[in-house]
């Protein structure tokens, strides 16, 4: 199974300015925990989640109306579409992370989250059950 047939496309994703209140309230209407960052050229420039996100807020100074280049993770480790599921899940763990790219070069396709792997897991499960 490759990542192209579980990643949520197209991509929820934010601009580097865009503030932390404004992804927070994205990932919490839409029900995901991470989010590619991209710039002007829709091209991808960093990823953020909701741990890093409440991390950066109880920090004394930082507030909501920061924007997500301040907190955004900037060496993304991302997945090709075509890429094996294993192989993703493997490098989530090993690098201890909850959501991916799915990248074509620095272009955004989709994102793959630990619940969407999971959520593979467990519909294959009861195919056989």
């Amino acid at each position: 199974m490759r990542g192209k047939s579980i990643m949520h496309q197209p991509a929820i994703t934010f601009k580097t300015k865009d503030t932390v209140a404004h992804a927070l309230k994205i990932m919490n209407e839409k029900n995901i925990n991470g989010a590619p960052i991209v710039d002007d050229k829709n091209e991808l420039a960093g990823m953020v989640v909701k741990a890093d996100l409440y991390r950066f807020l109880i920090s004394p100074g930082h507030y909501d109306t920061c924007p997500l280049e301040w907190v955004m993770t900037k060496n993304v480790i991302t997945a090709e579409e075509d890429e094996d599921i294993i192989a993703i899940s493997k490098r989530l763990r090993a690098n201890n992370i909850v959501a991916m790219p799915i990248v074509d070069g620095k272009k955004v396709l989709g994102v793959i989250s630990f619940e969407d792997i999971i959520d593979y897991f467990i519909e294959k499960q009861e195919i056989y059950d």
